[in-house]
């Protein structure tokens, strides 16, 4: 990691990945308890993008989900994140659990400094196996197919990695 752990604005990212992911999972255990996994399906498409806007603008920075196999094309990695999905894959190779790791760096886009950081989205079993995982019940994949045609993130093991929160904001 380029920033030091404790530094304020990898204390702040780290707060606002985990405020992100608590309110998603949520949603989406509101909509399999409703209407089973092929409801978590639409819920993640319709409310998925709101409930990202609401924390990026709560906690003043960009945040976002993205994965090297992307469900919805909007969420595909710049080349950045893309770096750091490839450098979490071999920390992982190397025996990492992709629950522990992050990675902060400063980098300089155009004349513009910002500050980066990820963490890594390990493979859960609940709730994202009914969606992501090997096997998916067929009207679960009937509703994949209709609103991501292209969807690329199936097939994933519990404990892999499924992707990484990604959180961009200007540096002094």
């Amino acid at each position: 990691m380029a920033t030091e752990v404790d530094d304020e604005r990898v204390v702040a990212a780290r707060a606002a990945t985990t405020k992100l992911a608590m309110a998603l999972k949520a949603q989406l255990q509101d909509a399999i308890a409703s209407g089973g996994p092929a409801s978590a399906v639409d819920a993640c498409k319709a409310i998925a993008p709101a409930v990202t806007a609401d924390v990026s603008e709560k906690r003043h920075t960009s945040i976002r989900r993205t994965a090297l196999k992307v469900r919805n094309p909007d969420n595909a990695p710049d080349a950045f994140e893309r770096k750091v999905l490839g450098r979490f894959l071999e920390q992982i190779d190397a025996g990492s659990d992709p629950a522990t790791l992050e990675y902060a760096e400063t980098i300089t886009e155009g004349n513009q400094k910002r500050f980066r950081y990820m963490k890594a989205i390990p493979m859960a079993v609940t709730p994202c196996q009914a969606c992501h995982g090997a096997t998916i019940a067929p009207d679960v994949v009937e509703r994949i197919r209709t609103l991501y045609p292209d969807d690329q993130a199936t097939g994933f093991a519990p404990g892999t990695l499924r992707g990484a929160f990604s959180v961009s904001a200007p540096s002094e």
